[in-house]
């Protein structure tokens, strides 16, 4: 379970992902780690902490319900937990991250393939030309820093732990699980590479939809969240964060339904999304457009709820 209630003071119930009950001081944890219960059935709970094998924190219990969801969780439900602990383990062991817009999803894989080499790269002193549509001199200094040329990246696959510096490669599926199941990814200093010349501090670049705010000279984002519905012509997506934020699919609906298995309407209803793109005012300035960076599919990834499969 990543998640579990604490009724350590039961007129106060409080929810914890189990990422933020072990950033708890020492004394609290003990204090609260046997007032804990399942989030859906209220069976006794327990808290595990990470092993010095590297074994991940986590919530469990032995008190499930027989119809619990946590007790017999689906197989995508598996996936995107394990996705959420990943990337957190990442922040840890890594000093950036690439995102490889190319990587498809492996919606069969629900766990780690252990003996999946480890990437790494080294960062070089080469310095990529300016990208002259930018107008650096026009940011606020923290916005220079985020677009900041990053060195050149040679990546290169290695089996063994690297002297360099670390850098994970991850697809945008597992970076999208990991944030809607409440991983540190939002909030991290962690350096993120969006392409070989510019790299962003997560904190900066992860944007929920329902903090979505038009960017100084359009520069990008990676906007994520939850789908409502879509228009009745399926031309735009309606985020659930944020009534006052549309995405158009114009020109590029028939590719997503394709590419993400969306047969109909209602298989957009509920699903996860997240893309790179850059957000602006509509012309009466009352509505949030985010437009796919580029019109690249490759840059969003689309995620069927479960009750649509």
């Amino acid at each position: 379970m990543l998640d579990a209630i604490c009724l350590f003071d039961e007129s106060n119930p409080i929810t914890y992902s189990v990422f933020k009950f072990q950033k708890l001081d020492e004394l609290d944890i003990e204090k609260y780690r046997q007032a804990l219960v399942c989030p859906v059935c209220a069976g006794k709970a327990y808290y595990r902490k990470a092993s010095k094998d590297g074994k991940a924190a986590c919530f469990g219990s032995r008190y499930h319900q027989s119809d619990c969801r946590e007790f017999k969780p689906s197989a995508a439900k598996v996936r995107e937990e394990q996705h959420a602990i990943e990337v957190n383990q990442l922040l840890v062991d890594s000093d950036a991250m690439i995102i490889d817009f190319s990587r498809r999803p492996s919606i069969e894989n629900t766990q780690t393939d252990k003996s999946k080499k480890t990437v790494v790269a080294k960062v070089t002193d080469n310095k990529p030309a300016a990208n002259k549509h930018v107008e650096a001199k026009a940011l606020k200094p923290e916005q220079q820093e985020a677009l900041k040329p990053a060195p050149a990246l040679q990546v290169e696959e290695q089996t063994q732990a690297s002297p360099e510096k670390r850098i994970a490669k991850e697809g945008l599926e597992k970076i999208l699980n990991s944030l809607m199941r409440g991983s540190d990814l939002a909030s991290s200093e962690l350096w993120v590479y969006t392409d070989e010349k510019y790299r962003w501090r997560a904190k900066n670049l992860f944007v929920n939809f329902a903090d979505a705010t038009p960017t100084d000279n359009g520069s990008p984002r990676m906007y994520w969240g939850t789908i409502s519905h879509t228009d009745k012509e399926g031309l735009w997506l309606n985020p659930a964060d944020s009534q006052d934020v549309g995405i158009p699919i114009e020109g590029i609906k028939a590719d997503l339904q394709q590419r993400f298995g969306l047969d109909d309407r209602r298989d957009f209803e509920g699903a996860g999304i997240i893309l790179l793109g850059k957000c602006f005012w509509n012309k009466a300035k009352n509505r949030k457009i985010i437009q796919l960076w580029g019109k690249d599919l490759n840059r969003i990834f689309i995620s069927k709820s479960e009750d649509s499969e």
